[in-house]
C-alpha cells in the first residue's frame, strides 16, 4: 500500500494536476517519471486528489483508467499556479528565458508587433526582453481604466479595442499570455476574442511555466 505523504508538497500537487489536465490517459508511473518522484508517492498524490474531488477516475479499455480534472481540480490548479509563480525564487530567470525564446520564435515567424495579455511583472519582463530584439510590444491587455499603462505601454480592457488603436500603425501580429494570476482563464478568453477578430490560434503564445492547456474542451472535468 502506497505510503501517504506526511505533508503535502504544492509543487508535486501542481505537477500531478497539470499532468492529468494535459493527458487523461496519463498513468501513475508516467507521473512518477515526469515529476521525478517515487511511484508510491505518485500513487499517494493521485489517490489524495481523487479523495479531495480534484480528479475523477473512469474505467478505460484494456483494464486501464482515465483521469480527468473536476471543476474543483481546475480551480485548484489555477490557484497553485499563481501561488507557485508568486513565491518561486526562479521566477525571473525562468520568465526571462521563456520570454526570450517566445520572442525569438515570433521574430522567425515574422510577427513583429505583439500584445501582452496580463498586467504585472511578467509583462514587464517580456517588454524588457523585447527591447533586445526586433520584436515590439505595442500594448498590454488587462482590466482597469483606459488611461492605464504597464511597462510604458497602453493597457486596454479588451482585444477589440486594442486592435482598433494599433491598426493605423500596423496592427497586432501575435499575443503572449503574461497573466500569472489566472493564465488559463486569460488564455481561453483571448482565444475566444481572437477567433472573432480573425487572429489565428497559432498566434496566441504562452510561457510553458504558466502550465496552460490548449484546446481544452469546455465540458472536460465533468466527463463521466
Amino acid at each position: 500500500m502506497a505510503s501517504q505523504p506526511s505533508r503535502e508538497d504544492p509543487a508535486i500537487l501542481l505537477g500531478v494536476l497539470s499532468a492529468v489536465e494535459q493527458d487523461s490517459d496519463v498513468t501513475q508511473r508516467s507521473i512518477s517519471s515526469e515529476l521525478g518522484i517515487a511511484l508510491g508517492l505518485a500513487n499517494a498524490y493521485v489517490g489524495r486528489c481523487v479523495r479531495k474531488g480534484l480528479i475523477k477516475v473512469s474505467q478505460a479499455p484494456l483494464n486501464r483508467y482515465a483521469y480527468y480534472l473536476t471543476p474543483h481540480g481546475f480551480a485548484e490548479k489555477s490557484r497553485l499556479t499563481a501561488e507557485y509563480l508568486a513565491t518561486s525564487l526562479n521566477f525571473f530567470r525562468d520568465a526571462r528565458h521563456e520570454c526570450t525564446f517566445l520572442l525569438s520564435e515570433c521574430a522567425k515567424a515574422g510577427h513583429r508587433r505583439l500584445a501582452l495579455a496580463g498586467v504585472g511583472e511578467l509583462a514587464e519582463i517580456a517588454t524588457l526582453s523585447a527591447s533586445e530584439t526586433a520584436v515590439e510590444v505595442v500594448c498590454v491587455l488587462g482590466p482597469g481604466p483606459s488611461d492605464r499603462q504597464c511597462a510604458d505601454r497602453p493597457v486596454f480592457a479588451d482585444l477589440a479595442r486594442a486592435m482598433d488603436w494599433v491598426r493605423p500603425a500596423g496592427g497586432i501580429d501575435a499575443i503572449i499570455i503574461t497573466d500569472v494570476q489566472a493564465p488559463q482563464a486569460t488564455y481561453e478568453s483571448i482565444m475566444a476574442e481572437a477567433e472573432n477578430l480573425g487572429l489565428s490560434p497559432g498566434r496566441i503564445l504562452a510561457p510553458s511555466f504558466l502550465r496552460i492547456t490548449r484546446n481544452r474542451a469546455p465540458s472536460m472535468g465533468t466527463r463521466p
